[in-house]
């Protein structure tokens, strides 16, 4: 007999499971096949330490569970209806042989896919479960079917293999070994493509250049007209530099004008220290006598008091007043007089 199932996480469980006085049956570790609707199929390579083996990963819907052995009441089946079955998660595994009949096929070539016509389809999977069987009423009334709960061991990570399974997956892939390149060729060709791209770094794209426009125009002209679009290049090039110099000017007058960034920090807290530090500071330079003396040793100390002397600037007398002129004139006209009386004087 055929009957519809229900989770083991579903409510009506606990509660059954708490109930007294109800005839339950309850089945650990059963051995099963699984109904599964398969939705997709991925080839997938395990890690380094494993020398990337390849490997399925299955996902799809649980449809129907069929135990190894009939269950109370004469069960024979559970089904599920679309949608409400659980999801499931396979890992199969391909051993040596189907690894070498892979490769044979052209494992390694870029054109190697997973075949379509393995999903969408029911497959049987081996597990185990757990179930639950409520026995219908004590009346037996007419209609009345027993209820199943089922719980199916590691549903989210089935691990399958061709001896377990059954399915010898390796033989539903196409024949790819005449398709073009290994996939090894094509790993290396983007690399060095990649190698070659990354040699030359240019700091401005190919639409700001104006590559294919100029290049165009370059082949069209005559080699001693080619000067002009050297011009234009350059201007352009001189124009997109002053652009990319103001956008940064901008920038950092953006980023200093803003509360909270470093530039702003520097320029409220860093920078009117610098300054003042720098207005208050006088270069100290020594005495006139001492840097002679560096330059010329042989110079005497009397010779260095003399030029200490020179060096140092002269003090300015106040100006006389009125009545000082007076007498230093006075003075310096009776100095005169007696100057030439002494003359003749001599003379006589």
């Amino acid at each position: 007999m055929r009957t519809a199932g229900l989770t083991m996480n579903d409510v009506w469980a606990h509660r059954v499971l708490r109930e007294r006085g109800v005839e339950t049956y309850r089945l650990e570790g059963v051995a099963a096949e699984l109904g599964v609707m398969v939705e997709s199929l991925d080839l997938k390579h395990r890690g380094k330490e494993e020398n990337y083996r390849p490997y399925l990963h299955m996902t799809g819907e649980l449809r129907s569970v069929t135990p190894a052995a009939a269950l109370p009441f004469g069960i024979s089946q559970v089904t599920y209806s679309p949608g409400q079955g659980e999801k499931v998660d396979a890992f199969y595994e391909f051993d040596d042989q189907q690894l070498v009949v892979l490769a044979g096929k052209g494992y390694f070539t870029s054109g190697f896919t997973v075949p379509e016509q393995i999903t969408g389809i029911e497959w049987e999977l081996p597990a185990t479960a757990d179930m639950l069987v409520l026995a219908p009423s004590g009346a037996r009334t007419e209609g009345d079917v027993p209820v199943v709960f089922t719980q199916i061991h590691g549903i989210g990570g089935l691990e399958i293999d061709i001896e377990s399974s059954g399915y010898d997956l390796a033989g539903y892939f196409a024949d790819h070994s005449k398709d073009g390149a290994s996939r090894a060729e094509a790993v290396v060709d983007v690399r060095g493509l990649k190698a070659r791209a990354d040699a030359i770094n240019s700091l401005f794209t190919e639409d700001e250049l104006g590559l294919d426009t100029e290049a165009q125009q370059v082949v069209a002209v005559p080699a001693p007209d080619a000067a002009p679009v050297a011009d234009g290049m350059s201007a352009r090039l001189r124009q997109i530099e002053a652009d990319i110099a103001a956008e940064r000017e901008q920038y950092q007058s953006e980023r200093a004008s803003t509360e909270g960034t470093t530039e702003n920090l520097y320029k409220q807290r860093v920078a009117p220290a610098l300054q003042t530090g720098e207005e208050q500071e006088e270069p100290l330079a020594p005495p006139v006598p001492a840097r002679e003396a560096q330059r010329d040793p042989s110079l005497d100390l009397s010779e260095l008091e003399e030029q200490e002397q020179e060096a140092r600037p002269r003090e300015v007398k106040p100006a006389p007043d009125l009545d000082e002129l007076k007498h230093q004139v006075t003075r310096r006209a009776a100095d005169l007089a007696f100057g030439e009386d002494g003359g003749q004087s001599l003379g006589s």
